[in-house]
């Protein structure tokens, strides 16, 4: 999982059937540092079951928790979720970024 930002969403007339129903957003991750121990992969394309807004502060799920998260048993095709909306976070030491509202 990790803490992401939602800055768009996307539309797919044509995609694969397990993917009707659902709402995709585009997730960048808040975490920008170049961490090679940790490689990110960003932005994520992922399903929002819950109704995440641009600009808000989400976690996101990977692989099978993902698709459980959606209501699936595993099955369905794609890789990420958003399975939280963030209200507010403690972890000292973190870039100040991570704070900021967007657009800021």
């Amino acid at each position: 999982m990790f803490l992401g930002r939602v800055v768009g969403q996307v539309w797919a007339t044509r995609r694969d059937e397990t993917l009707d129903g659902q709402r995709l957003l585009v997730i960048e991750a808040i975490d920008t540092a170049n961490d090679p121990a940790a490689a990110k992969v960003t932005p994520v394309v992922a399903a929002d079951p819950i109704g995440a807004d641009v600009g808000e502060r989400v976690i996101v799920a990977f692989g099978k928790a993902a698709r459980v998260a959606c209501g699936g048993d595993g099955e369905l095709a794609f890789e990420a979720a958003v399975v939280g909306i963030v209200d507010d976070f403690e972890a000292p030491g973190v870039p100040q970024s991570w704070r900021e509202e967007a657009g800021a």
